[in-house]
This record gives structure tokens, C-alpha cells and sequence, in this order.
């Protein structure tokens, strides 16, 4: 066999070579173009969801830190309710920052729910009556709306002491994802929190009124 015919056969295999290649190019850039959209809505998915249950936590934690601090005094005042407000609501930062214009504010209801004296001496009951409630209102939406002094509270568990009282934290934050590609509406995250007064049996209305 000659030189040239080598040549030839040589030359026609890159040449075929080259076009497999080229179409394994094409192939590859057309799946890359389907798959992007998809890649890039998984990733926003993980992003948005990941906040989302960070924020979530931290309304948990929120709830839990506002009752804890209330339920420590032993005479409140109007500046006291207003300093749990503050205290409480950093805990949500940066999702919630004061500072910032447009930030969404949290909910927070603070409530004493006293002994109504429907449970027999020393057995927990259930059910108890609001002696005060304060609210800083905000984005989220509480459930019920209002609490008002001398309405029956039922609690969730028998916490309610004969002569004793049960404080109940409430927030609710209205969440917003910061870039809004996966979740597009804003979540209502609420939480509630039970506990009993440190210091006293009853903590009676803060000194000034709610702030």
C-alpha cells in the first residue's frame, strides 16, 4: 500500500474524528441549556428553604427568651415591658433589624393569665383569666387578635395553679426570602411559649401601662 493512500485514510479518520467531536460539543451544550434552569431553581430552593428554617428557629427562640425575661421580675413597669421588646426582637436580626428602613417588625404579645379558682385546691387545671396583656404590634397576625383583661384562657397543659398565674409569650413575624426566586410570598411564622412567674405567684400590670 502506498504513502498516499496511508495519508488519505489517516486524513479521513480526523476528519470524522473532528465531527464526532463537534456533535458531542453541540450535545453537551443543549443538555447544559435544558438543565441550567432547573440546577439554578434547586439551588435557590436549598437557599430560601435553609433561611426559612434558620428564621424559623429563631421566632422559637424569641418566643421563648421574651417569657423567660418577664416571668423573672416581680413588679414590672412600662419601661421594662418596652426593654423585653427590644431584647427579644435581636434575636431575629438580620432577618428583623430596627435600624434598617422597611424591616419588618415582629408581633409579640405578652400575657398574665391569673388562677379563675375553677380547679380544686392543689390539683393544676386547665383554664385561667387574663389580668393583663400587652402587645408590640407588628407584621405577623396572633391568634386570637386580641386578649383582653377577664376573658378565659384555656391552657394547653394543667399549668394553672390554685392562687397562681402562667405567663404566655406570643410572636408572630411575617418572613420574606431576600431574593424571592423559590419562595415569592411571605411565610407567617408564630410561636408560643408557657411559663410560670420566678418570684411571685402573680405579676400585676406593669406599673405605666403597656407601652
Amino acid at each position: 500500500m502506498s504513502a498516499s493512500r496511508w495519508t488519505g485514510l489517516s486524513a479521513g479518520r480526523l476528519r470524522a474524528t473532528w465531527r464526532r467531536a463537534a456533535n458531542k460539543d453541540g450535545t453537551a451544550a443543549v443538555e447544559f441549556a435544558l438543565l441550567l434552569p432547573v440546577l439554578i431553581t434547586l439551588f435557590f430552593g436549598v437557599v430560601e428553604t435553609s433561611l426559612a428554617l434558620l428564621c424559623r428557629a429563631d421566632v422559637s427562640i424569641m418566643t421563648s427568651t421574651a417569657a423567660d425575661l418577664i416571668s423573672q421580675a416581680g413588679v414590672l413597669t412600662t419601661a421594662d415591658v418596652r426593654n423585653v421588646y427590644s431584647a427579644s426582637g435581636t434575636i431575629l436580626y438580620p432577618y428583623y433589624d430596627p435600624s434598617a428602613a422597611g424591616s419588618a417588625m415582629p408581633t409579640i404579645r405578652l400575657t398574665s393569665v391569673i388562677d379563675d379558682g375553677s380547679g380544686a385546691v392543689g390539683q393544676n387545671h386547665l383554664t385561667g383569666t387574663v389580668a393583663w396583656s400587652c402587645t408590640q404590634p407588628g407584621s405577623g397576625t396572633l391568634s386570637p387578635a386580641t386578649r383582653t383583661a377577664g376573658s378565659t384562657v384555656t391552657l394547653p397543659q394543667a399549668l394553672m395553679t390554685s392562687g397562681g398565674s402562667v405567663i404566655i409569650a406570643e410572636v408572630a413575624y411575617n418572613y420574606a426570602s431576600p431574593t424571592s426566586k423559590v419562595i415569592t410570598g411571605p411565610l407567617v411564622m408564630a410561636n408560643n411559649f408557657y411559663t410560670k412567674p420566678r418570684r411571685v405567684l402573680q405579676i400585676g400590670t406593669p406599673t405605666g401601662g403597656c407601652p
